[in-house]
């Protein structure tokens, strides 16, 4: 397929798939429950963070953990006690994801709110950098500062690893992209569109080589930067949007 035809039929699929219907069955739907900004990005952190799986699933159990914090999740984090977090016990919330792993995160993201207005700060790209190679491992550095050798750790995949970081790349996606569409948030300001990668998983990987953007075998971080060599000739200033045309002919069996 010609690079002009190959735009034009990303192009269409994206804006069939980019729509409001999409948030239904996708996991973004849980932080559209929400109004406040803040609300929204730890309800989505915490949905993108155990979004492995079937949909449905990490659906339910991200609305279960939104309900552990009394569907308050900014008010929850910057107020709880520790007598709060021994009530979630020690049931797996999702697959590998603990209660412990909840625990952890909830007293991060406390202390991260007690340093930050917003979680925006600790993605923020360093002047000249192209992606989010290294914001990523600045975020996760910066995240497990208290405790290196906490479980949780793998949760929140490494860039330097050559892992695709497909969850945290989708977080990003929900908070940075703003087409007016309504599905992604685009709350964040300070960071550009145009340097966001795709969230590669097994969907979008296989249906890129099947479109022969990528010719590497693995989803991993060098395959992102394979894949943004020709997402972002096709629109520089929006690559991700990509994102639902890969995604959607992925899980449709459309292609």
């Amino acid at each position: 397929m010609k690079f002009s035809d190959m735009k034009s039929f990303l192009d269409e699929k994206a804006e069939a798939y980019n729509r409001p219907d999409f948030i239904e069955n996708d996991p973004i739907s849980v932080p559209h429950r929400f109004q406040l900004c803040q609300d929204i990005e730890i309800a989505g952190f915490l949905t993108a963070v155990i979004s492995w799986g079937n949909r449905k699933s990490i659906i339910r159990s991200a609305e279960n953990m939104i309900g552990w914090m009394g569907n308050s999740p900014y008010d929850f984090v910057m107020n709880f006690c520790e007598s709060d977090l021994e009530k979630i016990g020690d049931k797996a919330l999702h697959r590998t994801f603990s209660a412990e792993d909840f625990r952890f995160f909830l007293k991060t993201l406390q202390r991260i709110y007690r340093e930050n207005h917003s979680m925006e700060t600790l993605f923020v790209p360093a002047s000249g950098e192209q992606n989010f190679y290294h914001a990523l491992e600045r975020f996760r550095t910066g995240f497990f500062r208290e405790n290196t050798t906490h479980r949780s750790h793998k949760h929140i995949s490494s860039t330097y690893k050559n892992s695709a970081a497909k969850r945290l790349m989708m977080y990003l996606r929900w908070m940075v992209r703003n087409d007016k569409k309504g599905v992604d948030f685009g709350l964040w300001q300070q960071i550009s569109p145009a340097l966001l990668s795709i969230p590669l998983d097994v969907h979008t990987g296989n249906i890129s080589r099947k479109l022969g953007l990528v010719k590497r075998t693995q989803n991993d971080w060098k395959t992102v930067e394979e894949l943004d060599l020709k997402l972002r000739k096709m629109d520089a200033a929006d690559p991700a949007k990509y994102d639902f045309a890969l995604f959607g002919l992925g899980v449709s069996g459309e292609f």
